[in-house]
């Protein structure tokens, strides 16, 4: 398994062509061998990303792109990956509070079943990342399995934090969903003064060997580092911290 950075966690450093070098040369300086693209300044051009990356060494892996853009603009969005050479399609979430009930995953797969099998059909692959909600119960099933089954062409990014504080193991749904989770988020879960918080990966709670051992057995072919939040702290430390303990775990 690869271990790359999820550029949004260093989100605001991503907003200006300038910026964007500058961050993807600390990621690189970090270790890291790969990136995903991921709430950068639509005003970076894919073809500018695709060289920047290169130059610094890092393969592009994964985007998380705007459920409009997959929607309204499908043939420049699989264009683009095609400039990046990147072969995952990547949705971060539901619109928005979609997610709470039965009728926003059927509104949603109302058009991501085509959209995903388009998306296949063109030599790519299809990534929904979880977040806590899809742990909902629709009818005996989460919204997760609802998904799953529903959407034969697509795969998950699942994450592991996510999954944790939805209630789920995420040895369990790396198992459950083998074969379908190419791409992994890495992110840790502690309590901080009785507070839920993502934390750097081996500085919380995570069952790290098993998910580990779980993620091999899976097919899992990318770990991406990504904290969404980190209180305050320099991110690009935080993503240091991740990589060291990745290291000092033989991941890296």
């Amino acid at each position: 398994m690869k271990i790359g950075a999820q550029l949004y966690t260093v989100r605001e450093f991503t907003q200006s062509k300038e910026d964007f070098e500058e961050t993807v040369k600390k990621i690189a300086d970090i270790g890291y061998e790969c990136v995903q693209i991921s709430a950068i300044s639509p005003e970076i051009l894919a073809t500018d990303v695709a060289e920047i990356c290169k130059k610094y060494g890092l393969e592009i892996v994964i985007t998380h792109t705007p459920l409009d853009r997959l929607k309204d603009d499908l043939e420049a969005v699989i264009k683009d990956h095609e400039v990046m050479a990147c072969k995952y399609i990547g949705l971060g979430a539901l619109t928005w509070g979609t997610g709470n009930a039965k009728q926003g995953y059927d509104d949603f797969m109302a058009d991501f079943v085509q959209i995903s099998k388009k998306i296949k059909d063109a030599g790519y692959q299809f990534m929904y990342h979880n977040h806590d909600f899809e742990f909902m119960k629709i009818g005996e099933m989460t919204a997760l399995e609802y998904l799953a089954t529903k959407m034969p062409d697509a795969g998950f990014t699942l994450d592991v934090f996510w999954i944790q504080a939805g209630g789920g193991d995420p040895v369990w749904w790396l198992k459950k969903l083998a074969g379908r989770v190419d791409v992994i988020h890495l992110k840790d879960y502690v309590i901080y003064e009785g507070e839920r918080r993502m934390a750097e990966v081996g500085e919380g709670n995570l069952n790290w060997e098993g998910i580990f051992e779980a993620a091999v057995e899976a097919g899992v072919q990318y770990g991406m580092v990504e904290q969404d939040d980190c209180y305050g702290l320099d991110p690009f430390e935080c993503l240091r911290v991740s990589y060291e303990n990745l290291r000092g775990f033989g991941k890296v």
